[in-house]
């Protein structure tokens, strides 16, 4: 069943990675998908790669819409807002889903109106891919039927996980910051690579798919990454002698405070308030 209109207000990057996979995955019809961006040359670009509609105006999009998606940037949510409840475009009631950073539920249900039925999204650019993690929670108005309609949106992209929404700055210093860390180790592994005489395209392509493939081992498997690191841990081989390195590098306590400084600057950011 088709998930009906959806109105893609703000595509970005995110925006581009959800109106691909809807597209790819057959989950709206040809003609039920519209997106939005700022500036003309872009909305053209856009509309050439995704083969739907892209335009500059928001208003229509949402006024025949059951699902829109909410992916400008935090501090434009508000004023995104605003325009649509000028122009009567939110009377109808469509399902909000919001992929905006620090914007809570209820910040878009006081702004949109407190009965509007909103879900709050946190995705990852590897959704570009079809290698994404999001993570879905709902606001106060929003039923068990809204949910799947918002994983419905997101699943073609990758893996979808649903929590209260107090865990979602959390959510967003891990899994949506993440991928940032993962491509400073694998440029450092590939350094290494370098720098022990492998070509620099053959080492880049070693460190990314041992990633990759560790990656695949941990959710495949679902075994501890501590048990999977002790199979490839021999006594007196090189891999402990390597990991006694990083632990004095302080590799592991540096990982994760990265992932706290992440979640204590998404909770910081200042969202639209009502």
């Amino acid at each position: 069943m088709s998930l009906g209109n959806i109105a893609v207000i703000g595509v970005g990057t995110m925006g581009r990675a959800i109106a691909l996979g809807l597209v790819r995955g057959g989950e709206v019809r040809a003609d039920g998908l519209r997106g939005t961006v700022r500036h003309a040359e872009r909305a053209e670009e856009l509309e050439r790669l995704l083969g739907v509609p892209v335009g500059l105006d928001n208003v229509a999009p949402v006024r025949e819409a059951d699902v829109v998606l909410l992916c400008t940037k935090p501090h434009v949510v508000g004023p995104v807002l605003e325009e649509l409840i000028e122009h009567d475009a939110l009377e109808h009631g469509p399902l909000l889903v919001s992929v905006a950073a620090g914007v809570t539920t209820a910040d878009i249900e006081g702004l949109a109106g407190g009965d509007s039925r909103v879900v709050r999204a946190m995705p990852n650019t590897p959704s570009l891919v079809g290698a994404g993690m999001c993570v879905l929670a709902a606001g106060k108005n929003a039923t068990g039927l809204d949910l799947d309609v918002a994983e419905r949106v997101f699943r073609p992209l990758g893996r979808v996980r649903r929590l209260e929404e107090e865990h979602m700055d959390a959510v967003t210093g891990l899994s949506a910051s993440g991928p940032a860390f993962l491509y400073v180790i694998i440029e450092a592994l590939s350094e290494g690579g370098v720098m022990m005489c492998l070509p620099r395209a053959v080492a880049l392509e070693l460190a990314a798919q041992t990633v990759h493939g560790a990656a695949r081992m941990v959710l495949e498997t679902g075994r501890h990454p501590a048990e999977l690191k002790d199979e490839v841990t021999t006594p007196a081989g090189c891999t402990i002698s390597a990991l006694l390195a990083l632990e004095d590098g302080r590799l592991r306590s540096v990982l994760a405070r990265g992932v706290q400084e992440a979640a204590r600057a998404a909770a910081g950011l200042r969202g639209p308030r009502a």
